[in-house]
């Protein structure tokens, strides 16, 4: 084992590194200093809820590929070979089930944190663990996705660890807390371009050194690494079809469906049917990534086969070798290598900006203005702005706490994937399930919580145990937010099959959003039974998707009015009115029902407090609930 080896940035290459730290700051100046200059809580945080779909699109897009991903990827398929590939079978329902069910529930809602949701469907002690939740897990990752790969540069490059946080840190909090969502969708934009630039350069100039790309191909063969359709059923197995294209679908919809970084695009686009699209775009988008993050695997291993930089001691993990491999190829291209660092570190600003706005949105939505209903439009833009500041802060807390975690840090990156399942769970029982209640969301989201800590972690202390010699993987889930740096056992190394709880610590990381969800589900409804189901007269109209009343259109009507009746969601809003708040809260039974109301918006934010306190002092009337016959025209306006 030699030593490790550094390979130096040149001027070229800090200039480009610094252009795109520049270009991301001058987005946020831009509008910071024009339109409504940020002035509203719905401009700062909601874009006016006026996006278009390619920007919304590829701001989607960008926030779920890190630098995590772009290094994890290729490490991936270098180490395994090409069964990876087959998780862009998961995006087609992945991204369709989020376009024609999620979307349509929030959208119609006029919502700004997807958690307002759960008090609509259930009452506020489940939205208020719902937001603490996501909180806990965006602060835990922010600090991590952004410290990570500055330490994979710094020990490959020698690039300057702590200027490179710093710089990234204090540009996404100066840009995100000036220009609001509008800001961090259009860095995102422009960031994405530069992603797709740095992976397409490594691409070509690596593919043209190793010989074209039939020589790449014809050496990926030879080498085994271009993988067949594995369709192995064992849950235990890392990487299989069903693993990638079944489990995949469930953490894309963890992320593309109740995510609040996500719904919060979806919920600034002009029109439902934009914000539709928009899932459609990334659909295309999502397999070019994937397609890139392959073939650089490939040419990774054109160039070096079986003899790796990380065999010979030239780096120590796996996503350093690929950052070894980008400065190999780019040697005599000056400029090129800073290209992929702007490349790496867009996937990091996206990310991280994404986490900023969404915790703002959800802390002030959430957690502030129900305590403070009587907070001017000033203040309460103010306040948010303040928030995003806080939480760039706390990012740079976080990235420190990281570079002193140790082994934690892959643990650390483990919880973001731990706790998505259940929160899709949680959504999943309100939206589906119309006798689910509020004890029963309580009940299931902690049981999922539990039953993923419980996984997670017993799996990472079994492994961190283990005597096998393990090798450190960053692995590559396409998403950044989801990615787990895991231990894997090096693939030439036989194992037996674990059994009893040794096989659920084993089971494969692709699954565990899908298991999870499953246990919030499963708990949720069977305690909704044991405690008084809810009922429809106490559903919140729109909150729930009639899922089961087309599923079972085989029985007669008067059954499924019984066993799945719901309230038909409205009409689409097509209105570019940004003010519009159809729900207003208001109070709950102690087993969820929504008692809400129509909300008439007028522009004048003083005389609909005045109104609200009158109203209060009076009986509260009941909205008429629409009636809950499930006819074709419902389930089509539904679905469409």
């Amino acid at each position: 084992m030699g030593n490790v080896v550094l390979m130096h940035f040149t001027t070229v290459d800090y200039i480009i590194f610094a252009l795109l730290l520049v270009a991301s700051t001058g987005i946020g100046l831009f509008y910071a200093f024009s339109g409504g200059r940020q002035r509203t809580t719905q401009e700062f945080l909601m874009a006016d809820r006026s996006m278009s779909c390619l920007p919304v699109s590829l701001s989607l897009l960008a926030t779920f590929q890190s630098a995590v991903a772009i290094l994890g990827a290729p490490s991936e398929v270098y180490t395994f070979g090409t069964q990876y590939w087959f998780l862009g079978c998961s995006y087609f329902l992945g991204l369709l089930i989020p376009a024609h069910v999620f979307i349509p529930i929030l959208y119609r809602l006029r919502l700004s944190s997807a958690y307002e949701y759960l008090e609509l469907r259930f009452n506020k002690t489940v939205r208020i663990c719902g937001t603490v939740t996501f909180i806990f897990q965006m602060v835990i990752y922010m600090g991590v996705v952004l410290y990570a790969p500055a330490l994979a540069l710094n020990a490959v490059t020698g690039f300057d660890l702590w200027g490179a946080v710093l710089a990234m840190g204090l540009v996404c909090t100066l840009y995100t807390a000036l220009g609001g969502l509008k800001a961090v969708i259009w860095t995102d934009v422009f960031q994405t371009v530069v992603m797709f630039a740095g992976q397409l350069a490594v691409i070509v100039v690596g593919a043209s050194q190793a010989g074209g790309m039939a020589e790449v191909w014809r050496k990926a063969v030879n080498g085994s690494r271009i993988s067949g359709l594995d369709l192995n059923p064992d849950p235990l197995e890392r990487h299989t079809f069903w693993t990638l294209g079944v489990g995949g679908v469930f953490l894309m919809l963890a992320l593309y469906g109740v995510n609040q970084a996500q719904v919060q695009r979806y919920l600034s686009s002009r029109t439902e049917r934009e914000a539709v699209m928009s899932c459609y775009v990334v659909f295309p988008c999502q397999q070019i990534v994937l397609c890139l993050g392959c073939l650089m695997g490939l040419v990774m291993f054109a160039r070096y086969g079986e003899d790796s930089p990380l065999d010979k001691g030239y780096v120590k993990t796996n996503d350093q070798m690929v950052l070894y491999f980008v400065m190999d190829v780019f040697k005599d291209l000056p400029g090129l290598a800073g290209l992929f660092v702007a490349c790496l570190f867009s996937g990091a600003l996206s990310t991280i900006s994404s986490a900023f706005n969404s915790l703002a949105t959800v802390t002030m939505e959430d957690l502030i203005k129900p305590h403070f209903p009587n907070m001017t439009e000033a203040k309460a833009t103010l306040l948010s702005k303040g928030l995003a500041l806080v939480y760039g802060l706390v990012c740079l807390a976080m990235a420190y706490l990281a570079s002193i975690m140790g082994s934690v840090l892959q643990a650390a990156f483990s919880i973001f994937g731990m706790v998505g399942g259940p929160l899709l769970g949680l959504f999943c029982l309100g939206m589906f399930f119309p006798w689910a209640n509020s004890t029963g969301a309580v009940v299931g989201l902690v049981a999922g919580l539990a039953m993923a800590f419980w996984i997670g972690i017993g799996s990472f202390v079994m492994r961190m145990s283990d005597s096998i010699p393990l090798n450190t993987t960053a692995l590559p889930l396409f998403d950044n937010m989801t990615t787990a740096v895991m231990t894997t056992v090096n693939a030439t190394t036989p194992k037996l099959r674990p059994s009893g709880v040794q096989a659920l610590y084993s089971l494969s990381y692709m699954w565990y959003s899908a298991h999870n969800s499953t246990v919030v589900v499963v708990v949720g409804l069977l305690v909704s039974l044991l405690t008084g189901p809810m009922k429809e007269k106490d559903l919140t109209p729109g909150t729930v998707f009639p899922v089961l009343g087309t599923l079972l259109f085989f029985l007669p009507e008067r059954y499924r009015e019984k066993l799945c009746c719901v309230t038909p969601l409205s009409t689409p809003h097509e209105s570019k009115d940004t003010t519009a708040q159809p729900y207003q809260m208001a109070r709950k039974d102690g087993n969820g029902a929504a008692l809400c109301k129509e909300d008439t918006v007028t522009e004048d934010k003083e005389m609909e407090s005045d109104r609200a306190q009158t109203e209060e002092e009076d009986v509260e009337p009941r909205t008429p609930r629409p009636s809950c016959k499930l006819t074709g025209q419902t389930v089509e306006e539904t679905v469409f």
